[in-house]
């Protein structure tokens, strides 16, 4: 049940994301700076030394940060080919459609972070709710700063809302053996870190390079680290 509620408030965050961005453009930078702040942070705070602990039967400290840099750089390569063949493509629905992949893969974290524990999965979800809201802001965007219509954005926006929603509902379908749990929580932190620091993070500043965006991020990871310190009480 708590399941369905969490892929029911990933829906909507991703909706009301884009929706507001027609309205808060001049506000954008702040929204999108804490959101990255909440995704690195639940990388660094929660993500990492759950794998480690999930992992540390297992496998060693080192094969669990490797598979952070794995998870990392594969995201660094997709990106970057898919980057590479847009020209190939309308530039609005290929980045969208990047960006409904990036939400379906949030939907498994958040489910597979729910195999590991319930504290576990309750912060996975929180930074995934915080980074869904920008997901939708930014499918919003894209679409109609490459000459999409309204209509089309609303499509695509409603794909990215529903995309997170089939990845929860995907992970009731096969689990993870318990030796997999640590690796897997490492390589979705490399996720969560390539997300923040190559697409969050710019993406906030370069447009309002402002002292207010830098203490938004640090305002996300800061609300992130609390509440994982009082999940973990």
């Amino acid at each position: 049940m708590l399941l369905l509620v969490i892929a029911a408030g990933a829906f909507l965050s991703t909706m009301v994301g884009g929706l507001l961005a027609l309205k808060l453009h001049d506000k954008l930078h702040l929204i999108l700076g804490f959101s990255a702040g909440a995704v690195i942070g639940v990388a660094f705070f929660d993500l990492l030394p759950e794998a480690i602990n999930f992992g540390e039967k297992f496998h060693s400290p080192a094969t669990i940060l490797s598979c952070t840099a794995l998870g990392f750089l594969s995201y660094l390569v997709l990106d970057r080919i898919l980057l590479f063949h847009g020209d190939a493509a309308p530039r609005g629905p290929f980045a969208a459609g990047v960006l409904c992949i990036h939400s379906l893969l949030d939907g498994i974290a958040i489910g597979l972070a729910f195999q590991a524990s319930h504290e576990v999965g309750i912060v996975v979800a929180i930074a995934v709710l915080t980074h869904d809201f920008s997901d939708g802001i930014n499918t919003m965007n894209i679409v109609l700063k490459n000459r999409g219509r309204r209509t089309q954005a609303f499509r695509w926006l409603l794909v990215d809302a529903l995309a997170p929603v089939l990845g929860v509902a995907s992970t009731y379908f096969f689990t993870l053996p318990g030796e997999g749990f640590g690796a897997a929580l490492a390589l979705f932190a490399g996720f969560f870190l390539y997300i923040g620091a190559s697409d969050l993070i710019p993406e906030s500043y370069h447009a309002h390079p402002k002292f207010l965006t830098t203490v938004m991020t640090l305002g996300g990871a800061a609300v992130l680290y609390l509440a994982i310190a009082l999940i973990g009480q």
